[in-house]
């Protein structure tokens, strides 16, 4: 009997012991907890048109003749920790067009960003990435109101990115407002630091270097506030030297120098962050290549632009989910745009009144009516001044 008890008792022991112990949980790879998103914008630019040959080619290829239901972006985003101090983001389009051809896949973010210390205060972003000039230039395309970005500041760098490498600072406690501007429909930029300096290319995102001589960008800008009021002031600025692609060349178009230009920026701006209504304003000078009508040729020319825009954020007290936000940019600028063909020469006055309606997190629609001016030439477009109206729709998806 006591050799049964014992043996029980040894039984009960063990039992207890199974149960006391923690079985620990296995952490997760990296490639475990990559972060999945995205999203989709599909316009009609033609309702209530009043001059088919106004067009666009920076901001909406489907603006004018021959548009129709178009797909402007298709976003899908992977992005993630590989450790603590390194980060991935990879962001692929299947929304872009080349020439004629609409619905391309192609790159639009690849890089890696390097910190250097525990707060990951100091970082250096490495590969295709936005170019720290612009404060709309910076902010996604998924959170900006007007449904293209202004000429005047846009026109530096096409599609806003290149390839390079980018120096960031800002304090952790700069660095955890970003995301807040932005979960919060406050209509942040991202985090792109409080100081910023870095090289790149200079020949545009997904395009070739054609000199052996960098871009240098620098941008300043800190948010802070007064009462109950956000304002984040910046300034920015780069130079460098940009070669004319041949593919950008009409046949028998002049210049000096193998086509290379020299391209300089220098830029303000403002942001009054909505509480409840907003002001973004920012205005740049310099000097780049831009086509000339008078010797068919293209020069170094000085330029200058920029644009404001007042809006307005309202959420509905019955589904807080649920926010309007209307507003007017008015725009302006004189200059030539690189990127297209012989550099072409701007001169733009525009005025977008519109309305985000954001029904929920997942599902956005916007309305908005232009009144454009547009005197844009090149060695085939001569004397092209072209105005209108017309009123744009867009349907965006988040996920």
């Amino acid at each position: 009997m006591i050799v049964l008890l014992l043996l029980h008792s040894d039984n009960l022991m063990a039992q207890k012991n199974q149960t006391d112990t923690v079985v620990p949980t296995p952490k997760k790879k990296w490639y475990e907890t990559i972060n999945l998103r995205g999203y989709m914008q599909v316009r009609y630019n033609r309702l209530l048109e009043t001059n088919e040959d106004l067009k666009c080619e920076q901001c909406d290829r489907s603006w004018g003749k021959g548009g129709g239901f178009a797909i402007r972006r298709g976003r899908i985003i992977l992005s993630g920790d590989i450790t603590k101090n390194i980060y991935f983001y990879i962001q692929p389009d299947f929304g872009s067009s080349v020439g004629s051809t609409q619905n391309i896949f192609q790159v639009r973010d690849a890089y890696l960003d390097i910190g250097f210390d525990k707060k990951n205060e100091f970082r250096l972003r490495v590969g295709q990435s936005k170019v720290p000039y612009g404060f709309e230039n910076m902010q996604s395309s998924q959170n900006r109101l007007p449904l293209d970005r202004n000429d005047g500041l846009n026109s530096a760098v096409s599609n806003e990115r290149d390839l390079g490498a980018f120096f960031y600072w800002a304090p952790a406690k700069v660095r955890e407002q970003y995301p807040v501007f932005i979960n919060d429909n406050r209509k942040g930029s991202g985090d792109y630091g409080v100081f910023a300096f870095g090289v790149y290319n200079g020949q545009t995102a997904n395009r070739p270097e054609q000199n052996k001589k960098v871009h240098v960008v620098s941008r300043l800008s800190y948010p802070f506030k007064i009462n109950k009021q956000i304002i984040e002031p910046g300034i920015q600025a780069y130079a460098g030297e940009y070669v004319l692609p041949a593919e950008f060349r009409t046949s028998g178009v002049k210049a000096a120098n193998d086509f290379a230009f020299r391209d300089e920026r220098a830029a303000v701006s403002l942001h009054l962050y909505p509480n409840p209504v907003g002001i973004l304003t920012e205005y740049n000078v310099g000097r780049g290549p831009q086509y000339n009508p008078l010797t068919d040729s293209i020069e170094v020319k000085n330029l200058k632009g920029g644009y404001a825009t007042v809006y307005a954020r309202f959420q509905s007290k019955k589904k807080k989910e649920m926010f309007f936000f209307p507003y007017t940019r008015v725009q302006h600028y004189e200059g030539g745009k690189k990127h297209e063909l012989d550099a072409r020469s701007y001169n733009v006055k525009e005025i977008e009144m519109g309305l985000e309606w954001q029904v929920n997190k997942n599902f956005e629609l916007t309305t908005a009516y232009t009144i454009s001016s547009r005197r844009f030439e090149d060695s085939k477009l001569r004397d092209n001044f072209q105005k209108g109206r017309l009123l744009r729709i867009q349907v965006q998806l988040n996920f």
